[in-house]
């Protein structure tokens, strides 16, 4: 269905949404950091990225900001972040295009929420993964 990157530092999380995320379809590739995903970014086109807010290295605000300014790739973007200042968030990642979503999270909803984006959002030509 989708090529998905996942840039998250919690290895359990990372399991269930590999888990969740293949069993529908998706191909799911993970990096532990913000930088490492820049890194992989850099090299292979995506489908969707969901990236964690707080990550070692370099965040997630701050790994969409290189992909929208340095890389100029407009995937959809799923932004996963537990803090409890969500409208300050809300106000950072503004004019980013990102999808905002609290953790803990409902790992059916964000399927749910990942085959929405990916609908309003033809991947460009090449970066369709095999059946």
């Amino acid at each position: 269905m989708a090529y998905i990157l996942l840039a998250e530092d919690e290895p359990h999380i990372i399991r269930i949404m590999h888990m969740w995320l293949e069993r529908h379809g998706h191909d799911v590739n993970d990096a532990a950091n913000g930088a490492l995903a820049l890194a992989f970014l850099r090299e292979n086109p995506v489908d969707l990225l969901i990236t964690d807010m707080n990550m070692p290295e370099m965040d997630g605000l701050q790994l969409v900001h290189a992909v929208r300014d340095e890389l100029k790739m407009s995937m959809p973007i799923i932004l996963l972040s537990a803090r409890c200042d969500q409208t300050e968030l809300l106000q950072q990642s503004a004019g980013l295009d990102v999808n905002l979503r609290a953790k803990p999270f409902t790992p059916s909803r964000l399927v749910d929420d990942i085959s929405r984006l990916l609908e309003n959002h033809p991947a460009p030509a090449g970066t369709e993964c095999a059946d």
